[in-house]
Parts: structure tokens; sequence; C-alpha cells
């Protein structure tokens, strides 16, 4: 394992954690749900040999602080991965983005296509990416999981969310020697900041799809592999694919195959990424 380079970045009205190792070319990790810069641990040890990997908390999350109001878009999202990249590089990086950070890197690749080699864009949680119907019967899905957290909290919202999201945490798939990590009491509060705000930013997003067809950065969709085809996040990887005429790449696992099967994970990563 490789020496860690953690640090803070003061971004408007909040405290980014971050952490960098390894070596090789730039990759930027952006986690999926309550992730924050360790969610994908085994992951990241898998690619450090090959890449210089950052990996950060989002604002609200874990290490990372928040000096106003809490909340924010997933524009201020991204905005926050634009100043990062920023502060760290000033050449073009690769991003791993992992559902709602798959939706984050949609955005980079319109507002700052220069800071971007190619993203990867692994089920992006993007219900704009639907048709009129479809979105409106997601975005309920969402809305159903908020509900159920603001009444019963976050652990009841789970049942929702694995149906909405096609994940089973008791009955997921794992690569051998993978032991998922449980729920903690750190976990249980990005959980519950997480349900509150960031369903929130989901379920108001908003990009300009043309401009995304035309964005220069190259963008990978990507799907799990035993990903249900009828749940959202799915169908938001397919439209991306066929948005920018690109075949949908498949990789290990489900919607978390970043947790369940690191190794082969990254086998794609470097593949897609060679």
């Amino acid at each position: 394992m490789s020496m860690i380079h953690a640090d803070t970045l003061l971004v408007p009205d909040a405290e980014l954690y971050y952490e960098v190792r390894g070596r090789g070319p730039t990759l930027l990790i952006s986690q999926s749900g309550e992730g924050d810069a360790r969610r994908s641990e085994a992951l990241v040890r898998e690619l450090e040999a090959d890449f210089t990997v950052i990996t950060y908390d989002r604002r609200g999350l874990s290490r990372s602080r928040i000096h106003g109001a809490p909340g924010g878009s997933i524009a201020t999202h991204a905005d926050d991965a634009h100043r990062l990249l920023a502060a760290l590089t000033d050449a073009p990086v690769a991003m791993l983005g992992c559902s709602m950070g798959a939706s984050i890197g949609l955005h980079l690749a319109v507002t700052h296509p220069g800071q971007l080699s190619a993203l990867i864009a692994h089920e992006p949680v993007s219900p704009w990416l639907l048709a009129a119907t479809e979105r409106a019967h997601h975005l309920a899905e969402l809305a159903e999981c908020q509900e159920v957290f603001r009444a019963q909290g976050w652990r009841a919202a789970l049942a929702p969310m694995v149906r909405t999201l096609g994940i089973d945490p008791a009955n997921q798939e794992v690569e051998p020697g993978v032991r998922l990590a449980p729920i903690d009491a750190d976990r249980a509060r990005n959980f519950e900041y997480f349900l509150a705000h960031d369903f929130t930013a989901v379920r108001a997003d908003r990009v300009d799809v043309a401009a995304l067809r035309d964005s220069p950065v190259r963008i990978v969709p990507a799907t799990g592999r035993t990903t249900g085809h009828h749940v959202f996040d799915h169908k938001c990887a397919r439209e991306l694919a066929d948005l920018r005429a690109t075949p949908l790449v498949e990789f290990p696992g489900g919607h978390n195959g970043n947790l369940t099967h690191p190794a082969a994970y990254a086998a794609v990563v470097r593949a897609v990424l060679a």
C-alpha cells in the first residue's frame, strides 16, 4: 500500500477532505451514496499501482465540513470537484463516477470539460436522462425514499432504496475474500445526510442534454452485470449510452460493484482507461 497524502481544501461555504495516493496518471473517484474518501478502499488499493488516485468526502459527509446551510445541488458538488482538481493538477484527469458520483461527473463534462480526459459514468442517478413518463415514475420512487426516511429513519428507508436502485444488501454476491463493511455510526450519519439532502439534489438535477451530447470528454457509460434492467440507474446508463452513441460497458457486480468486486472492477477500469 502506498503512502496516503491527506489534506483539506476550502471551497465556497465548505471545506473538503481529500486523499491522494499511488503513482501514474491521475484518477479521480467520486463515490456513490453515503460514500466518503475511503468507501471503496479495496478498489483503491487495486488501482494505486497504476494510477495516482484522488478520493474525497463530499460536502456534508465524514470529515468534510459545511460552513453555510446544509445541502447543495449536484452542480454545487461538481463545482467542488472542479476546485479540487484545479488545486491538485493542471492536466486533464480520468474520472470514475459511481451513482451520484457519475452524475457529478456528467456536470463536469459539460462545465469543465478541459479537466477530464475520460469519465466512466457507472449507473448515474440522473432522472433527467429519462423520457418524461419514466422520469416522473422514478422521481416518485426517490420521493418515497425520502418520505420513509423522514417518518421512520434511515434504516426504514433502506427498503424502498433497495427497490429503487436494485441493491439487496442482505444478498450481494461478492468476490472471494471480500467482506462488506457494516454500517457503523459514521456511515449512519452519512446515510442520514445523503437521504435528507443529496436525494433532494438528485431529484432537482438538470443538465443541458445537447451540451452533454457534444462534450469533448470521452464518456464511458457503465452498468453492473447484475443490476436489473428495470431499475432507474440502469436505465439512466443506457440512455446515456444512446445519447453519446457509444456502447454501454458492463462492470462486475451490481450498483455497488466497486465494493463487492474490487479486483475485477479495477481490471475493467484499467482496460477501459488503457
